[in-house]
């Protein structure tokens, strides 16, 4: 497949993802787009990790507020995201010098390289990165999206996956959380 053929087939789908969402669809994807409360963040040169609070519950975040995710496909310090893929899925770029450690944070922090050789943070050995559709603060757009080999998921302050929201979380009109 072409770079351009993928590269429509991505946004069509995740489109068509989003129509889905728009439309109450009670489809395994979830459509919620929630609001972050101030995230507490730790910000060093290069880069920045924080807490922020969601309807998933307490989720990590980049510097600018932005939904931390991992890929399932990805293994502990190794990042399966292709040149493709970080073009929807970017980095969360690592600090120079050392990884500081961040309040709220429970998950060991480290350094990957992304395939594009750039150095990325990762939280309990997952490779972080932010998803390209989700605009504002607290979005989670990204949250149960299948593909480039995985399921995409929000990260716990401990590093784990995100794959259920608290259960103290609101039902959701049009379809809930769609069973997961």
């Amino acid at each position: 497949m072409t770079r351009s053929a993928f590269t429509v087939r991505m946004f069509a789908a995740t489109a068509a993802v989003l129509l889905a969402s728009a439309c109450g669809s009670t489809t395994s994807t979830p459509t919620a787009a929630p609001k972050a409360t101030s995230p507490s963040t730790a910000t060093t040169s290069g880069g920045a990790l924080g807490v922020a609070t969601t309807s998933l519950g307490p989720v990590l975040v980049d510097s600018s507020g932005m939904t931390v995710y991992l890929l399932t496909a990805d293994t502990p310090g190794h990042s399966t995201c292709s040149a493709d893929c970080l073009k929807f899925w970017p980095p969360v770029p690592a600090p120079s010098g050392k990884v500081p450690s961040v309040s709220g944070v429970s998950a060991p922090l480290g350094v990957t390289k992304a395939a594009n050789g750039v150095s990325m943070l990762t939280a309990g050995g997952w490779p972080l990165h932010t998803f390209a559709l989700d605009k504002a603060p607290g979005d989670v757009h990204g949250q149960g999206v299948v593909n480039f080999g995985g399921t995409w998921y929000v990260l716990s302050p401990s590093g784990m996956a995100v794959k259920a929201p608290p259960s103290s979380a609101p039902a959701t009109p049009g379809g809930g959380y769609g069973g997961y």
